[in-house]
Order: structure tokens, then C-alpha cells, then sequence
């Protein structure tokens, strides 16, 4: 093995068929691929060639389809090369429970709650790019990985770049946490302008290559409204001391204020795999085929604070940090069902945060969770009181017209 060459470990992909997916497997070649890793499950959603090729390439073990109605297909795409197969909840349980010290959790949305606690409480190493672990149930999860005894590193370039620079002796000292944004595509459009935008012109981010539900989130900034609260579960910290900073380069990933003054800064150009290999091989660093800095082109960064009337997801996010319990987990879910309204023409892309305003304050009198069966009841209601707030929208737009 080649020196500096991180120690053969065993792997589970959660979402493997996804952006992060994908990336994560790019990274696994470049350090060796099947020679220095092995592949324990891999899982995915409707994509099944990709799952199936994913599988074979990588020798995984077990390959998972969350649908259920996939599972036959699947099999067939996995006839003969002795791979095993599942499907459904169970099946992506499976995956997380299965013999592996490091887990990528990649599974967007809150199917990947139950699959990531699940390799939380054996105690693997959680590799964390499913937001709805920390937004809806930030204190169970948390608990869950300290008494699993495993490592949680995360895996967003603007977390990672945070628990990049936070010194370890140094935490009380920590004074503020500092996420820098892009502003996605809209940073200098109206509200006016914003208001009849389509889900494909949201989609376009100006620097990041990522799925559908993440560019459009970047553009409306409930991404980031959802990494404040990450961070605070993340990093233990006030939601007083969590600030947000426009940064269109995305040079600068995130940054930890000091009490003495001080600000360390994570800077690289945009791109999933550095974090991605940051989480799978830390504490040591490796080689990654990126693009490097060159500081000599830059010739510029920008700040600009953020606008929080034509940005109000923002605003919602600490609102949900203030309330406490489960506030974050009623916002992600109200904004989840708002996003599918925006995407099939539904509703506007205004009404997006709208809607999660709507049921957040609809739901004030939700009681911290105790349990999962908690998180899912809260997230099941803000779902239908979302749908009935979309209804509202519809009808009051029809009588418009």
C-alpha cells in the first residue's frame, strides 16, 4: 500500500445513486477502490441500473432499492453475481445494521432517519449528508452517536469546513460559527422577479453541480436555513452564536470566530469530493484529484450580509432554533412538501417559505420528542397541514385568476 494510503476499512453507501452518492464512490477510486475499501451495502432508490451497477462494480455485498415495488427488478439486474438483495425500510436498515465501520448517509429527505440512527447506535463512523438527522431530530441523534461510540463527521462542504477549523482544545473558546452562501442563482433578484420563477431556472446554481432538491433549496435558502440548525446540534452551540454570510465565489466555505479575535477559515474551490474525502479518511488527509486555489486568479472575494425579507427562510430557521423541540423537524417537513408543490407547478416559489411559515406557527404547541415515533408523528402532521396550506394556495390563486 502506498504511503499516506488510509487503512483498508468496510463501507455502507446510504444513497449511493445519489450527487453525494456518486461523489463518494469517485473518492473510493481515487484512494483504491476495491484494494483498499470494502463495499458492505450500497443502497438507492429508483435508479436501478446505476444501483446494480454500482453493486457489481464495487463488489458490494448487499444492494438496497428503498421502493419496495423495485425489489424484483433489482434482483434480476443482480442474477448471478451473488450479491444480495433488499428493498423497502427494512431493507435500508438492513444496510445501516450490516457489519461496516463508516457509514455515508446520503439518503436525502427523512427515509434516511431510521437507516442512519440505526448505524449511529452500532457505533459506526457517520459520514453526514442527510440533513433531516440533525434539523428533525438534532438532540436523539446526537445522543444516539455518543452512546454508539462512533465518530460523527459532516459531510456539507460548510460543516465540514467548520469542524475543519475548530480547534479541539480551543471549543471554549469557540465565539461565533460563521456559514458563508452563495446567494444561489437569485442573490441579486427581486422578490417581483423571484415570484414566477420556474423550478428549472431554480435549479441552475452558479457554482455547485448538485441534485434537484438541493439546487432549489440553495436558491430559496432554506438549505441554509437548515445548516443553522445542523450546526447548532453539530457543534453545541447558542442560536445567538450562528451567523450567516453571503459569499458568491464559495471560496471560502465557513469560517469559527474566536473569542481573542481570531477567525479560521476553510477556503478550496467547490467541490463535494474534498469533503467527502476529508470525512473518510480523517484525521489524515489525502490526495484528491480536485482542482486546486490559485490565489493569483482569485483577485477577489465578496461578503454581504444576507436578506432575510427576500430570504425569510433564513429568518424561519432561527425562529425554529428559538422554539426548540420540534420546530426544525416541522419546518424541513412543511418545506419538503412545499418544494414538490413548487416542482410540479403548484405553487409559486415564494409561497414555498410561506407555507412552512404557515405550519411552523400552526404547530407551536408540539411537546419535545421523547422518541423517533415522536419526530415521525410531528413530521407526519406538519406534512398534512402543509398539503392543506398548498390547497389554500391553489384555491386562493384560482379565485385570482
Amino acid at each position: 500500500m502506498t504511503s499516506g494510503a488510509p487503512e483498508k476499512r468496510r463501507l455502507t453507501i446510504l444513497g449511493s445513486t445519489g450527487s453525494i452518492g456518486t461523489n463518494t464512490l469517485d473518492v473510493i477510486d481515487q484512494l483504491g477502490g476495491r484494494d483498499a475499501f470494502e463495499i458492505a451495502a450500497v443502497t438507492g432508490n429508483g435508479n436501478i441500473g446505476l444501483l446494480a451497477a454500482q453493486a457489481t462494480a464495487t463488489g458490494a455485498e448487499l444492494a438496497v432499492t428503498a421502493s419496495e415495488g423495485q425489489y424484483e427488478n433489482l434482483k434480476s439486474a443482480l442474477a448471478g453475481t451473488g450479491i444480495e438483495v433488499a428493498a423497502g425500510r427494512s431493507g435500508l436498515i438492513e444496510a445501516a445494521e450490516r457489519d461496516a465501520d463508516w457509514v455515508m448517509a446520503a439518503i436525502v429527505g427523512t427515509a434516511g432517519l431510521a437507516p442512519t440512527l440505526a448505524a449511529a447506535r452500532r457505533g459506526a463512523d457517520i459520514a453526514l449528508a442527510n440533513k433531516e438527522c440533525l434539523v428533525s431530530a438534532g438532540d436523539l441523534f446526537v445522543r444516539a452517536v455518543a452512546e454508539g461510540g462512533g465518530r460523527l463527521i459532516p459531510v456539507d462542504s460548510e460543516h465540514s469546513a467548520i469542524f475543519q477549523s475548530l480547534e479541539d482544545d480551543q471549543r471554549h473558546a469557540v465565539e461565533r460559527i460563521v456559514l458563508t452562501a452563495s446567494g444561489g442563482p437569485f442573490r441579486t433578484w427581486s422578490r417581483e422577479q423571484m415570484a414566477g420563477v420556474t423550478a428549472e431556472v431554480a435549479r441552475a446554481h452558479p457554482n455547485w453541480s448538485m441534485g434537484l432538491k438541493i439546487s432549489i433549496g440553495s436558491a430559496s435558502m432554506f438549505n441554509k436555513g437548515l445548516e443553522m440548525i445542523e450546526a447548532k446540534h453539530l457543534f453545541d452551540v447558542a442560536p445567538s452564536q450562528i451567523e450567516v454570510v453571503v459569499h458568491p465565489q464559495s471560496i471560502i466555505h465557513s469560517m469559527v470566530g474566536y473569542t481573542d479575535g481570531s477567525v479560521i477559515a476553510q477556503l478550496g474551490c467547490p467541490d463535494m469530493r474534498t469533503a467527502i474525502g476529508y470525512a473518510l479518511t480523517y484525521p489524515m488527509r489525502t490526495k484528491l484529484n480536485v482542482d486546486r486555489l490559485d490565489f493569483a486568479k482569485l483577485a477577489r472575494l465578496d461578503f454581504e450580509a444576507p436578506d432575510e425579507v427576500r430570504f425569510p427562510a433564513l429568518r424561519l430557521a432561527r425562529t425554529a432554533m428559538e422554539r426548540g423541540g420540534l420546530q426544525g423537524a416541522i419546518m424541513n417537513a412543511a418545506e419538503e412538501v412545499a418544494f414538490h408543490a413548487f416542482v410540479s407547478g403548484r405553487i409559486g416559489f415564494l409561497d414555498m417559505a410561506d407555507i412552512a411559515e404557515v405550519v411552523m406557527d400552526r404547530m407551536t404547541d408540539v411537546a419535545p420528542a421523547a422518541s423517533m415515533d415522536d419526530v415521525f408523528a410531528a413530521d407526519g402532521e406538519a406534512r398534512a397541514r402543509a398539503a392543506e396550506a398548498v390547497a389554500e394556495k391553489e384555491k386562493a390563486a384560482g379565485a385570482a385568476a
